[in-house]
């Protein structure tokens, strides 16, 4: 026999003469959506009667987390020197940009306004 579906990502458990491997048939092992922690919910009680935690990924070890932070660094780095050399460039791009205006300023008529009143 198969226990029923509990609420969330529950998973069945199988049930044999009543019991669970030493849980009750009353019980259910279901899995937190949240957490992933395994849980074993009394139905006739309501409540739950004890947990698993998940299982979490591999301890880094201190040499991966120094090696992390070196590449954090050189990333920072060279973050750092690319703003600094498009700064750098800034003023130049801008003083080319005002010579090209000031040109075209040159090559243009100087003529009057037109003025909305004058459209009448």
């Amino acid at each position: 026999m198969i226990a029923p579906r509990g609420v969330g990502q529950a998973y069945a458990t199988r049930v044999s003469k009543g019991k669970v491997m030493g849980r009750l048939a009353s019980e259910l092992t279901v899995q937190c959506p949240c957490c992933r922690a395994e849980l074993v919910v009394d139905v006739n009680l309501k409540r739950v009667v004890s947990h698993k935690e998940a299982r979490t990924g591999p301890v880094r070890e201190i040499d991966d987390a120094h090696r992390l932070l070196a590449e954090e660094a050189a990333a920072r780095e060279r973050l750092f020197e690319q703003s600094f050399q498009a700064e750098k460039n800034r003023g130049d791009d801008l003083d080319r940009r005002f010579r090209e205006a000031l040109e075209q300023a040159k090559k243009e008529p100087i003529t009057r306004p037109e003025r909305a009143f004058d459209l009448d």
